[in-house]
């Protein structure tokens, strides 16, 4: 089996990136990453994928007039790249998904959906909100993403407890290594051709 070609989108420091990045080079994922965009020409991932020797593309949403100019732009990209899977790395633009990338485009969110989810709930605000609410579990979500925020159906799921004491950042980081076992498995599960989008519902074949 081939490796799986990615093209990874990402708004900030590009962690989830570096995550599949490292795996590849230890020969723990079998896929290329075969181009980063970002909507903001001052995301640090597009350091890490520089150093990686992958190509990088910025779309920036403001200079664009509407959601649809700016998702067809990206997705164009992906197309002339051959992606095969376009994965969200903590991309924080709502994208328009062309039918041609219907079932293909993944995204990760730290929290459980559909809890702590939807427009607003990202990064930092996603384990604040987790510790207000006092709930004593928390985790993260890989999804293929549609057209609203934190919504597409869910394919792997994976929890931490949620201790007396945490802080956000402490709380960020312990769903962050379940975040980089989660992805890479739903990844491999798209490569394998197991993955099976029935209503709402994923099923394993």
């Amino acid at each position: 089996m081939s490796n799986i070609r990615l093209a990874v989108l990402v708004s900030g420091g590009g962690t989830t990136l570096q995550n599949f990045l490292d795996r590849i080079d230890e020969g723990r994922l079998r896929a290329e990453v075969v181009l980063v965009i970002a909507n903001r020409d001052d995301a640090y991932g597009l350091v890490r994928a520089e150093q990686a020797g992958v190509p990088t593309a910025v779309i920036s949403r403001r200079d664009c007039g509407s959601r649809e100019e700016f998702s067809q732009l990206i997705f164009e990209l992906c197309r002339q790249a051959q992606a095969e899977l376009v994965c969200l790395a903590g991309f924080l633009q709502l994208l328009t998904i062309p039918e041609d990338f219907a079932g293909r485009v993944m995204n990760i969110h730290p929290a459980l959906i559909p809890a702590f989810c939807g427009k607003g709930f990202y990064g930092h605000r996603v384990h604040e909100a987790v510790l207000e609410a006092g709930v004593k579990v928390s985790g993260c979500t890989v999804h293929f993403a549609d057209n609203l925020y934190d919504h597409g159906p869910v394919i792997v799921q994976r929890t931490v407890p949620v201790r007396d004491g945490d802080t956000a950042e402490v709380l960020a980081a312990r769903v962050f290594e379940q975040e980089c076992e989660a992805y890479p498995e739903a990844i491999r599960l798209f490569a394998e051709g197991r993955l099976q989008i029935v209503g709402r519902t994923v099923r394993l074949c």
